[in-house]
């Protein structure tokens, strides 16, 4: 076969031989790139059974768009031969990476971790792997993992392409339900995993046996040494985890793989805090960019130095393993000239770019310090007297300044990431900074004229991929402040996102985007949890993408553990950031951690005491406990500073509680949402959790039927909200439930 030209593909070399087929390293003519592709063998040919099978891996995986899972690109049969080409992974088989070393503890969860997350997609789609083995996963060399063969996969709605009785997969690794030829479900591949990850532990598999019968006797009716037994050192979370992933019964073993990532992460947990100390190891590097200080004697500029130090921090997000403070932080300390130190020590990071902009006609001179915040030094500084026109090369330069002094080591093609512009139309770039900086003041005004920008950038450049995503978050933000209805704006935003990603697929600002919108208005769950992973492994320094994963997605799917996770990391990167802290309240709200939220909220209010949605967490705290005047005076304070209710409003909803009390308080409520819905202002759902409240469930029913037609984007949270508590058991509720198509 070397050699040989099948279809548009040059076979190149033999990478590996299994039962279910051939693999060879190829060249795509066509496109121009290396691929792997994998033949039936010819003596299964004229099997119809295998061929059936072969086809269905194709059909299985290619359904799946995961990082973690191997990329199918087709399915072809050419001179007699079948075959599917695949990505050609560079990298080592977890089998070969276990026979070469042992894996310290932190590969082991790694790994583990990753392989998790790509069965807990194929799982969602109905998908079952039937062959999880180490020889089935790949490792790239900067870690990443890839699930291959989804040959013997079990799709919902395809036929049974074994015999009854028969077994399929590799003997070692099966299930006791597998081994005695049962129908299995996704609890098998958790089996798999829990061999996989004894397997990594202790370099031996659980169960062995001279021959294949004894394995599967063994696995029937034995049980393995324990692995704290084989390693030493190791903690007890690791034998919990491999315990319960190979329990025997079906109902004692873990019941999805959300569950065995929440005690993985125990055991990290446990792993680090047994660590050496903080202050004996080399830290992160982490750098603070503050907004570059206006000079030029126009102060309409100000969008122009602003958006040169958010184009540093963007590019400067790409970069592995350096920490990049967020741009609403960094710019807390616009025009507050506080000490360096002080600074450091807020944002808990241990350099800060500073720098000053003056510009005139087409002349621009930059300056730029990197400064250290322990002793105040200057690591690196430079001044940059240039035209207008050498902008992005003055970014680039201060860029590989700052990664060559903080000796962080670019990998792969990050510095083509970190240096890569989306436009060369100066002109264009410039509106765009326009956009971004009205964006950035999210009220509905300041919205409309990031829109209007951001359209104008496109008709300059069509191809500005980020204008499209800009122009996307202004429609989704203004469904959310009521401005635009939702089946207007949403869609737009949709439409938009994905005209980004035609234009740049790895743009994490447009997945992000997507996601946000494929979750509030399309409520497709797992196409949203899709791209927010995508975003988040494109861009991993992007704080909105881990904020709307853990508050939008993560909270209302009721996965709490997942979500906190997930916002911490968002606080890490943008600590000052009003909203995020409000997301982290709510999120710790929705857990059941009443006494974080009220923590959170006070943060909130010590850095903008008319902050109003810090004091909706305080009053949601207040409701749940029954003191009922607080809360209405949190609720009516958060309204009004977030510029909800009128003044008039607010008094006339505190005479309404103070004459008829809570009853006669939500009323007033609903009168108030009437009007502004007569107005245009789609509020259903809100209609619907005042009924709810007031115990008139037909009329909170009807009223969130309607919050369904009308694709109201707050009806995501429909099972996590409290109010609808004593709906959960109608009837009409189970059915809106169900045709929302919430995961079970």
């Amino acid at each position: 076969m070397i050699g040989k030209t099948i279809s548009h593909y040059k076979i190149l070399e033999k990478l590996g031989e299994g039962g279910m087929g051939v693999v060879y390293k190829a060249q795509d003519t066509k496109l121009d790139r290396i691929v792997a592709l994998k033949f039936l063998p010819k003596h299964l040919l004229c099997d119809s059974e295998a061929k059936i099978r072969f086809e269905q891996e194709a059909k299985a995986a290619s359904a799946l768009d995961h990082p973690n899972i191997a990329t199918i690109f087709e399915i072809d049969e050419a001179e007699g031969e079948c075959f599917i080409s695949m990505a050609y992974i560079e990298g080592k088989s977890l089998k070969k990476l276990i026979e070469e070393k042992t894996l310290s503890l932190e590969e082991v969860l790694d790994i583990t971790v990753q392989t998790c997350e790509g069965l807990a997609i194929a799982h969602e789609r109905g998908i079952v792997h039937r062959d999880i083995k180490s020889d089935n996963i790949m490792v790239t060399s900067r870690g990443q993992v890839k699930i291959m063969d989804f040959g013997l996969a079990k799709l919902r709605g395809f036929p049974k392409v074994t015999k009854t009785g028969a077994t399929v997969g590799t003997v070692a690794y099966m299930s006791p339900e597998q081994a005695r030829g049962e129908a299995v479900d996704h609890r098998a591949d958790l089996w798999s995993l829990g061999v996989v990850i004894y397997e990594m532990i202790t370099g031996k598999l659980p169960f062995r046996g001279e021959y294949e019968h004894a394995v599967i006797y063994s696995i029937l009716n034995e049980e393995p040494e324990t692995i704290t037994g084989l390693r030493s050192g190791l903690p007890k979370e690791f034998d919990v985890v491999v315990n319960k992933a190979l329990a025997k019964s079906l109902d004692l073993r873990y019941q999805k793989v959300e569950d065995l990532l929440i005690d993985l992460r125990k055991a990290r947990m446990v792993i680090e805090s047994a660590k050496e100390p903080a202050s004996t190891k080399k830290p992160q590097p982490s750098i603070a960019v503050l907004p570059f200080t206006n000079l030029s004697a126009d102060p309409e500029q100000e969008y122009f130095c602003d958006g040169m130090a958010e184009e540093i921090i963007n590019a400067l997000t790409q970069v592995e393993g350096l920490r990049v403070v967020a741009r609403t932080s960094a710019f807390a300390f616009k025009d507050k000239h506080e000490d360096i130190r002080e600074i450091g020590r807020k944002l808990n990071v241990k350099e800060v770019l500073e720098g000053s902009v003056r510009k005139a006609g087409n002349r621009l001179r930059i300056t730029a310090q990197l400064v250290n915040v322990d002793d105040g030094y200057h690591l690196w500084s430079e001044r940059f007297d240039r035209d207008l026109a050498d902008v992005f090369a003055i970014q680039d330069e201060i860029s590989l300044a700052i990664v060559s002094k903080l000796k962080v080591k670019l990998l792969g093609d990050e510095k083509e990431k970190m240096l890569r512009r989306y436009t060369q139309n100066l002109e264009a770039y410039d509106l765009y900074l326009k956009g971004r900086y009205h964006w950035n003041r999210r009220t509905p005004e300041a919205l409309k004229k990031a829109m209007s920008h951001f359209e104008q950038v496109i008709r300059k450049d069509p191809n500005y991929a980020l204008a499209y995503a800009g122009l996307a978050d202004c429609y989704s933000m203004l469904a959310q402040v009521y401005v635009l209805p939702p089946k207007e704006a949403f869609p737009k935003a949709k439409a938009l996102a994905k005209k980004a990603l035609e234009i740049d697929e790895t743009l994490a600002e447009a997945h992000t985007s997507l996601a946000f919108a494929l979750f509030f208005f399309d409520w497709d769950w797992a196409g949203a949890e899709r791209e927010f992973r995508r975003a988040i492994e494109l861009n991993p320094n992007y704080a909105t993408a881990h904020q709307w994963f853990a508050m939008g997605l993560l909270v209302n799917l009721g996965r709490t553990s997942e979500a906190i996770e997930e916002i911490n990391k968002a606080l890490e990167l943008d600590p000052l950031s009003l909203i995020i802290n409000t997301a982290a309240g709510n999120v710790y709200l929705y857990a059941g951690r009443e006494d974080k939220a009220v923590e959170q909220a006070e943060k909130i209010l010590d850095m903008d005491p008319t902050f109003g949605f810090a004091h909706m967490i305080l009053a949601d705290v207040n409701k749940r406990k029954g003191k009922y005047d607080e809360a209405v005076e949190g609720i009516l304070k958060g309204a009004s500073f977030a510029g909800f209710l009128s003044q008039e409003e607010v008094t006339t909803l505190r005479e309404a509680y103070a004459s008829s009390g809570w009853t006669g308080y939500l009323r007033r409520w609903l009168e108030i949402m009437q009007s502004k819905a007569e107005q245009g202002q789609v509020l259903y759902y809100d209609m619907a959790s005042l009924y709810a409240c007031l115990d008139e469930t037909e009329k909170a029913i009807e009223y969130l039927e309607k919050a369904y037609e009308e694709h109201d984007y707050n009806l995501s949270g429909l099972r996590t909200n409290d109010d609808f508590e004593k709906l959960r058991s109608n009837p009409r509720f189970v059915q809106l439930i169900k045709k929302m198509g919430f995961p079970e």
